[in-house]
């Protein structure tokens, strides 16, 4: 992913990768990464916990302004499983009810 990141940004468009295998990430060199100690598969969090993804979600988007340094990996504190997310994720709502 890195890869395609780097040409992506040569292009004028910034990105931001999540990454839960933090050595093929020092190897790939993303321009901007998040690294979590968490499941394979679960880059987000837990299915079905939309607080604990919108956090993460929110952590992220904030990081794509944020860093300044190519390269940069930047280690969330968050547990698995082991966390409370109440009121951290963005009150947004991603579904057709709260209109």
């Amino acid at each position: 992913m890195g890869l395609i990141q780097r040409e992506i940004e040569r292009r004028g468009i910034p990105t931001v990768s999540v990454s839960i295998n933090r050595t093929l990430t020092e190897r790939v060199r993303p321009p901007r990464a998040f690294f979590l100690r968490w499941p394979f598969g679960h880059p987000f969090g837990e299915p079905g916990n939309v607080e604990q993804q919108m956090t993460i979600l929110m952590e992220v988007l904030r990081g794509l302004s944020a860093i300044r340094e190519p390269g940069t990996i930047v280690d969330l504190p968050y547990r698995w499983r082991r966390e409370d997310y109440t009121g951290r994720g963005a009150s947004i709502r991603l579904d057709s009810s709260s209109e």
